[in-house]
């Protein structure tokens, strides 16, 4: 099989892993175009548990194509699952030692406990160790991963766990640099902001907002609207209904996505409650004229 040359995306893939091995094996596989491990194991001078842990990873990484072991083509990147006990199993006295002989490990390490407020116990330095290894985020952008967790857990110390969730959506949207890091978190930011708007708008205070309202939020702030619109798709909501209720105000909105109208302006102006007209006069209610009256009244 004819292998292609390496791309940038792969190549970032491979220093992200931080494993010399893992580029190492690649190279190999590469070059020879085979999948045979004990040849790479005597060509390289590596154990086969070296070898066949670097030819693990590689397939974690999506850089492995079918059953040949050659290097995978560029193509679409790979989707991680989402968090579940899945991570490898680690030995505690591999990560142990890991978290002394590694610096960027042992960084991340540091960080982690700083930011949990306590030595981490052997689960968290499995969880911390996968996303470091299995997930292959670059230490620097854990250590920002990290920090975006404490600002993002509302004045209490991050588990974990939802540091494990977060480090997920990071690898699934391939966050691999500072540069990456730092507009996911400008755009995490301004999404909260408008979420906060849009709560004001729609009244709610003093409390966080269901699964199933987040969601409906969500798609409202997808599709364009923001907060004065949302605001005038309430009060109809409300005068309608007697209340806020999420599938009624749904309807609204979707009716004015399909029409384009995504601006208080834009309501107003294409979907504006029309006045009713004053009722035309009846018969006899005809205003009586009091000058032509007297003048009647004078001539009997």
């Amino acid at each position: 099989m004819q292998c292609c040359p390496m791309d940038n995306f792969t190549a970032d893939k491979l220093i992200a892993a931080h494993d010399g091995d893992v580029a190492l094996l690649y190279i190999y596989l590469l070059r020879t175009g085979s999948g045979e491990l004990e040849g790479a194991a005597r060509d390289l001078c590596r154990t086969m548990g070296e070898v066949s842990a670097a030819y693990e990873k590689l397939q974690r990484m999506g850089l492995l194509s079918g059953g040949s072991g050659a290097p995978a083509p560029e193509k679409e990147p790979p989707r991680h699952p989402e968090p579940a006990e899945e991570l490898p199993e680690y030995e505690t006295e591999d990560l142990v030692r890991r978290s002394r002989e590694d610096a960027g490990f042992a960084a991340v390490v540091q960080e982690a406990q700083k930011v949990l407020g306590h030595v981490l116990s052997s689960s968290d330095l499995k969880r911390l160790f996968g996303i470091y290894d299995y997930l292959a985020l670059p230490p620097e952008v854990i250590l920002m991963l990290l920090n975006h967790c404490v600002s993002t857990s509302k004045n209490r110390r991050p588990s974990m766990r939802y540091i494990e969730k977060q480090a997920y959506v990071w690898a699934n949207r391939e966050i691999l640099s500072l540069e990456q890091a730092e507009e996911y978190i400008r755009q995490s930011r301004e999404r909260q902001e408008d979420i906060g708007r849009a709560k004001a708008a729609l009244n709610i205070q003093g409390r966080e907002l269901t699964v199933t309202e987040g969601k409906y939020l969500a798609s409202w702030l997808d599709m364009g609207f923001r907060e004065d619109c949302l605001a005038i798709a309430y009060d109809r909501t409300v005068t309608n209904t007697g209340a806020l209720k999420w599938n009624y105000m749904d309807k609204i909105l979707l009716s004015w996505h399909e029409k384009g109208i995504h601006s208080a302006a834009e309501v107003q102006e294409k979907d504006g409650r029309r006045k009713s007209a004053p009722p035309p006069a009846q018969a006899g209610d005809t205003a009586i004229d009091m000058d032509k009256l007297k003048s009647i009244m004078n001539n009997m």
